[in-house]
C-alpha cells in the first residue's frame, strides 16, 4: 500500500478534476497548491483505508471545486497536483478510491479522473 504522502498526491490529483468544471478563462491563477493540500489533507485517511469518508474531507472537496473559478486556477491546479504524483506509486484500490471523492463529496465533473490528464486541455 502506498504511504501517506503519496496518498495525499492522488487525493490531490482528485482536486484537480473537481477544480475543472467551474469558471471562465482569466490570466493569473489564484488557487495556490498549498491550499490544495490543506483543503484535501482530511481525505488521505479515505484514500488510504476506505471505510467512513471525514465530513472535513468533502469540506475540503467542496472547498478547492469553489475556488477554481478560472481556467487558469483550474489549470494551475492540475499542474501543481501532476508534479506532486509524478512517479509516486498507488494500487487501484487508492485509485477508486480517490476518483470516487467528487462524487461522494456531492460534487459533479463530466471527466475522468486521472494522472494521464493533459492539464492545457483543462477549460
Amino acid at each position: 500500500m502506498a504511504s501517506s504522502g503519496q496518498l495525499l498526491k492522488l487525493v490531490c490529483l482528485v482536486a484537480v478534476m473537481c477544480c475543472m468544471a467551474v469558471g471562465a478563462p482569466k490570466a493569473m491563477a489564484a488557487v495556490t497548491c498549498g491550499q490544495v493540500v490543506n483543503n484535501l489533507t482530511p481525505c488521505i485517511n479515505y484514500v488510504a483505508n476506505g471505510g467512513a469518508l471525514n465530513p472535513s474531507c468533502c469540506t475540503g472537496v467542496r472547498s478547492l471545486y469553489s475556488l477554481a473559478q478560472t481556467t487558469a486556477d483550474r489549470q494551475s491546479i492540475c499542474n501543481c497536483l501532476k508534479q506532486a504524483v509524478n512517479g509516486i506509486p498507488y494500487t487501484n484500490a487508492n485509485a477508486g478510491l480517490a476518483a470516487g471523492l467528487p462524487g461522494k463529496c456531492g460534487v459533479n465533473i463530466p471527466y475522468k479522473i486521472s494522472p494521464s490528464t493533459d492539464c492545457k486541455s483543462i477549460k
